[in-house]
């Protein structure tokens, strides 16, 4: 039983993405995702703040938020998918908690996190 655990460690190995940028809850990322209509294949940009991130090896995820026209849109990514074709990090946040989840509540200013950049000055 053992042999075949290690095994499939191995694969999973192989299969994890190489590309993957640092990145915490409070950053601002922009996702690239391969999106499929009928026979045609595009590129979409999903911005916005990752408010958790779920660290299991092949099985990692990360949430984004963002908020378009007044409503919260949070949209849970496989890190290691091949439908991603980049994650790119905007903006470092300045943050205390692992999951923001109580950005779902907060509205206009009181849903803004600090930028690194504005800590350091």
């Amino acid at each position: 039983m053992m042999n075949g655990r290690i095994a499939i460690e191995k694969i999973e190995r192989l299969q994890l993405r190489q590309d993957v940028p640092t990145f915490k809850a409070g950053d601002t990322l922009a996702v690239h995702v391969r999106i499929r209509e009928g026979e045609k294949e595009r590129i979409q940009v999903f911005e916005g703040v990752c408010i958790g991130r779920h660290n299991d090896g092949l099985h990692s995820t990360f949430t984004v938020r963002k908020v378009s026209y007044q409503i919260g849109v949070e949209r849970v990514f496989l890190l290691h998918s091949p439908r991603i074709e980049k994650i790119e990090v905007k903006d470092q946040g300045r943050v205390r908690r692992a999951k923001l989840y109580f950005l779902r509540d907060l509205t206009g200013k009181k849903a803004r996190i600090r930028s690194m950049r504005d800590v350091k000055k």
